[in-house]
């Protein structure tokens, strides 16, 4: 019983005191309210505080001394009454520190009056430091170094000579790509003397005369295209100038910009020694080519598709590089262009040009049944128009690649041109215009001046032979009339073909012929078989072409 009691009269733990009162474990377990709690309390201390001080100053003010329990209150009221204490204490010091110095000084002053000094010595002494001062201002102590018996200058220091060596052996190895380079210190010797001061250069004025007169690298300006080295000069500002004369060359009254295509760079570095060239040597290596021109002398047999695809391009590009040839134009001996040669520097002048254009007309047909298809005659003339055009024209070294019309007026319009158009059918023998080759064979002699040692062959001529064996068939190189067919002297047994428009052609030296004049003859018709008829040293058949009763080279209207 008595236990029982005692359990019954025993502390109650934390968690009865919670349960017995829920709003309490509620009020605790708010944490945000908690926080809120603790925030209002901090603020309210805080503006107790500074009440109190309000107080103290007020009181201060009124010549009251303050009371206060608080413990910091206490404290700063004890320092705060003791800083005149303090400030009076600091006073004094310095009063007594500013005495002593009093009487220092004056000891000093007292002991340089009683010694007496003639105004002669006062100002001896006075010119000699100043010539002293002097002597320093412009002689110094300096190292003069040599290598191999040549002056390279003066240093202020031995270590300077050392560091200057030693960085000359760096930037040669860098600058070359060598793994080691060594400077023969053995040559190199020091003098150290007086100098003037305008005599004494920096390490690396030493360092450019050491590797000047070792002549692997020098230090100069270099001219960078496209990132890489071209020239360089020891003058400054030279490059500049050169590549602005370079410009000039191309500039007129109309340029409106002038600019290299290429990336211009100008640095201030060490490079190999062979780099350094005088200014006329540069300006003649800018003005040349870094790649010559490639071409390719035409073979018998080779044709436009071959000759590009055997240099990894395409025909047009190697018809654009060779104008005034076709793709079905070309002959043995032809030389062609497969790459232009590449500059250094690619100068692009652009230019502001104003001039009249013609505007061209249009054509008007109409249907004529006394024409062959495909044939044309004009029955009135057209006449161009006239435009103002204003224009950025662009040149890339002096050659015109771009024409950019900004403006254009029209001051004239255009009148159209009328032509006739042909509808009847054409006949088979209606020149095509364009030849086919006579024969096969081989050509043995090429129009123009020849020596065949043959008495009474011409030394001029005027067309081409092509031998193959005899009887083989000869056909007409295009459509047309016979004009003449029959034995002709040296040319023995041939045949003139008229193909309209002034064109004539010619076969000669013929075995037998197989049409008479005024026939009709279609392109590629059998009309001949050959021979060695006439001054002939053998088979062969005589290929003329004429223009306008002219000689021409068969060569350069043959396939």
């Amino acid at each position: 019983m008595d236990s029982q009691k005692r359990r019954s009269k025993a502390p109650k733990g934390i968690l009865w005191y919670l349960g017995e009162h829920p709003d309490l474990l509620q009020r605790y377990t708010d944490l945000p309210g908690l926080l809120r709690r603790m925030v209002h309390l901090i603020k309210g201390k805080i503006e107790q505080a500074r009440q109190a001080l309000r107080y103290m100053g007020r009181e201060k003010l009124a010549r009251r001394f303050p009371e206060s329990d608080h413990i910091l209150a206490q404290l700063v009221l004890f320092f705060w009454g003791n800083i005149p204490r303090f400030t009076s204490k600091i006073r004094e010091q310095l009063y007594h520190i500013r005495r002593r110095s009093i009487r220092s000084g004056s000891r000093r002053r007292a002991v340089f009056e009683r010694i007496k000094l003639h105004p002669a010595l006062f100002l001896g002494s006075a010119v000699a430091m100043a010539a002293i001062a002097v002597v320093l201002s412009l002689y110094t102590v300096g190292v003069s170094v040599t290598y191999d018996g040549i002056n390279l200058g003066t240093v202020a220091s031995g270590r300077s000579v050392l560091q200057a060596a030693s960085n000359v052996e760096k930037l040669t190895c860098k600058t070359l790509g060598y793994i080691t380079y060594t400077v023969d210190t053995s040559l190199l010797t020091q003098e150290t003397r007086i100098v003037p001061r305008s005599k004494v250069q920096s390490q690396q004025k030493l360092e450019e005369k050491l590797s000047q007169q070792l002549g692997d690298i020098a230090y100069g300006y270099v001219l960078y295209v496209d990132d890489e080295p071209v020239a360089a000069t020891e003058y400054e500002g030279a490059l500049e100038e050169l590549l602005a004369q370079l410009k000039t060359g191309y500039i007129t009254n109309q340029t409106v910009d002038c600019y290299f295509v290429e990336k211009i760079d100008i640095r201030q570095e060490y490079v190999p020694a062979k780099l350094m060239m005088n200014l006329g040597y540069i300006a003649e290596k800018l003005n040349a080519t870094k790649e010559g021109a490639v071409t390719y002398t035409v073979r018998q047999g080779d044709t436009l598709y071959d000759i590009a695809l055997d240099n990894k391009m395409s025909v047009s590009s190697l018809l654009k590089l060779n104008p005034g040839y076709q793709s079905d134009l070309i002959h043995a001996g032809d030389t062609l262009t497969i790459s232009n040669a590449v500059p250094y520097l690619t100068v692009v002048n652009v230019e502001r040009q104003n001039y009249l254009r013609d505007v061209a007309y249009s054509v008007e047909y109409q249907d004529d049944s006394s024409l062959y298809q495909g044939d044309y005659r004009v029955l009135k003339s057209g006449v161009y128009g006239k435009e103002d055009v204003t224009a950025n024209v662009t040149y890339v070294n002096g050659a015109e690649v771009n024409r950019d019309v900004v403006a254009a007026v029209t001051l004239s319009q255009p009148v159209p041109e009328l032509q006739a158009r042909g509808t009847a059918p054409r006949p088979s023998w209606a020149p095509t215009g364009s030849l086919r080759w006579p024969c096969y064979g081989i050509i043995t002699s090429y129009f123009g001046y020849r020596q065949t040692g043959i008495i009474g062959a011409s030394t001029y001529h005027s067309a081409l032979d092509i031998a193959a064996p005899y009887g083989t068939n000869i056909y007409a190189a295009d459509g047309g009339t016979v004009v003449a067919s029959g034995w002709a002297n040296g040319l023995g047994y041939r045949i003139v073909i008229d193909h309209g428009n002034g064109r004539e052609t010619l076969y000669g030296h013929c075995s037998s012929l197989l049409v008479s004049s005024g026939t009709h003859v279609y392109k590629g018709e059998l009309i001949a078989y050959m021979g060695s008829t006439g001054i002939s040293s053998g088979s062969h058949c005589h290929f003329g072409v004429y223009i306008n009763g002219t000689a021409v080279d068969p060569l350069n209207y043959l396939p």
